[in-house]
């Protein structure tokens, strides 16, 4: 069902962003920042929303702990971008993080 754009956009619940954006490179490959955003906007049909001021600080965290990498590219409008892709450690923290997250969901 379409949202209703008079009605705010609910912010990711605390301490899913990680999980979603390694769910969203294991499945959609190699992305930059913006499109990271975008396709977690499209995959949840505009329930949730990420903003940049939380974005690219979860990306940097994720860089430190080794779990995706980052390299240079050109995006579809031909501005310079880094495009990030998970690692295999980044993949093992996905699957623990399901694990967590659906423990507690049916807790």
């Amino acid at each position: 069902m379409p949202r209703d754009d008079n009605q705010p956009r609910p912010d990711i619940p605390p301490g899913t962003l990680h999980m979603l954006i390694l769910k969203t490179l294991a499945f959609g490959g190699p992305l930059h920042g913006y499109a990271i955003a975008q396709r977690i906007s499209l995959l949840s049909s505009d329930e949730l929303s990420v903003e940049e001021g939380s974005l690219y600080p979860a990306l940097h965290k994720l860089l430190l702990k080794g779990w995706v990498k980052a390299t240079p590219a050109v995006s579809e409008t031909g501005r310079q971008v880094r495009e990030y892709r998970l690692t295999p450690a980044g993949r093992k923290q996905l699957d623990a993080e399901r694990a967590n997250y659906q423990r507690v969901s049916r807790a």
